[in-house]
């Protein structure tokens, strides 16, 4: 059986009353930690230049062919001028930092301390280690123009629904999220159509934040034209936008 260990997301996320008298650090004294952690990121990612991140499952084998589009993926957009960031792990991850350096562009792992072992992929060219899931996540998207989305679980699903809360909301901006294999992901986008759009938890405008694709082209055209403004993105985000203030227009920050 694998051996466990604790993390300091699991220490950082645990009620201070269940340490039951151990020595436990104050959220004061946390925070320095955390601020390092960013420092670390920010330092290392600060002369990157144009990226994408790609997600996925890092259960998919080397056979499967979900890797081996990865791989074409990635290596189109790195010669079409990208870096690629990924989680730095096995599967979807590795097979992005394979096709980067197929492209010989810079091929970026960020890591996660995890409560069992874990180890990098031999393709990155670059990995930074993190211990707190919020600041390597604040990295993904901080140092990208772009999401790919292969099929993957929940890890994939938490960054693809965070990606497009920060679209709608305005926080990011001319930012494609593509989405990988319409046999997968067509059963999640006719339930967010059929059922929380009915309901009105999103607006129509909403479905036109994430494209759905099925080919390396596909995907990196959209980036190479969102990114060269020759493409519709930012109005579609710009429709959301304004969707959205509109729910939120009696509630003004302050």
């Amino acid at each position: 059986m694998t051996q466990r260990k604790s993390t300091r997301d699991e220490h950082l996320l645990t009620p201070q009353r269940q340490h039951r008298g151990e020595a436990w650090p104050t959220d004061s004294w946390r925070v320095l930690r955390i601020q390092s952690e960013f420092v670390k990121g920010f330092d290392a990612l600060g002369d990157l230049g144009p990226a994408v991140t790609i997600f996925g499952s890092a259960r998919t084998k080397p056979d499967d062919p979900q890797y081996q589009m990865t791989v074409e993926t990635a290596r189109l957009i790195g010669e079409a001028g990208f870096n690629i960031i990924t989680g730095g792990g096995p599967g979807i991850m590795e097979a992005g930092n394979k096709g980067a350096s197929e492209a010989k562009v810079q091929s970026i792992g960020l890591n996660i301390e995890l409560p069992f072992e874990q180890h990098i992929n031999p393709y990155c060219t670059e990995t930074i280690d993190f211990h707190y899931f919020f600041v390597r996540k604040t990295m993904l998207v901080r140092y990208a123009q772009a999401f790919v989305i292969f099929p993957g679980g929940f890890g994939t699903l938490d960054e693809l629904m965070e990606s497009l809360t920060l679209i709608q909301t305005g926080k990011i901006h001319n930012f494609p999220v593509i989405l990988v294999g319409s046999e997968f992901w067509g059963g999640l986008v006719e339930w967010l159509r059929s059922s929380v759009l009915v309901h009105g938890k999103i607006s129509p405008e909403d479905m036109d934040l994430f494209y759905l694709v099925d080919s390396p082209e596909e995907v990196r055209d959209i980036i190479v034209h969102a990114l060269r403004g020759d493409s519709d993105q930012e109005e579609r985000e710009e429709k959301a936008r304004q969707e959205t203030a509109k729910v939120y227009a009696p509630y003004p920050f302050s």
